[in-house]
């Protein structure tokens, strides 16, 4: 079975600065909650094709994922897939992207999709993993808006 989740963000600037921000990898740890260490590959800019190597928080097992930029359309959208096989993941991906708002505000919109093995614990791991990276994902976009907060 498939994970499916959509998570919304109001941010208070522009999606170009939005955009920025979330793929700038050398500041990303100043506002993202789920991390301990981020990266691209070779420290190349973001760009489709480009890998990033993102290591989760200790307190999150501290498992670090490869992805690779499937999709990079800035300011509006970027779509990353799961490169590295975790114990738990079969498959993953994630998206997200920006819409313009009046008063140099946009919103976030991430939608993850995901499958944990192995699949005959999927009825038990899926809705604990479904519940836990819409926890975290909620309050990894709300440290975003209050670092672009502070930015502004």
């Amino acid at each position: 079975m498939t994970v499916h989740l959509v998570i919304e963000q109001e941010l208070p600037a522009p999606c170009e600065q939005v955009f920025d921000t979330i793929h700038d990898y050398r500041h990303r740890l100043e506002w993202d909650t789920l991390l301990r260490r981020a990266y691209t590959v070779d420290d190349a800019p973001p760009a489709r094709g480009v890998t990033a190597v993102c290591t989760a928080a200790w307190w999150l097992g501290g498992y670090s994922f490869r992805t690779r930029y499937v999709t990079f359309d800035r300011p509006t959208v970027a779509a990353i897939k799961l490169e590295s096989r975790p114990p738990f993941f079969a498959a993953w991906a994630a998206s997200i992207r920006h819409t313009s708002l009046p008063g140099g505000r946009s919103r976030a919109t991430y939608t993850m999709t995901f499958t944990v093995r192995p699949a005959r614990l999927a009825p038990l791991l899926e809705p604990v993993a479904k519940a836990l990276f819409r926890r975290e994902t909620q309050r990894r976009l709300r440290a975003l808006a209050r670092h672009l907060a502070r930015s502004s």
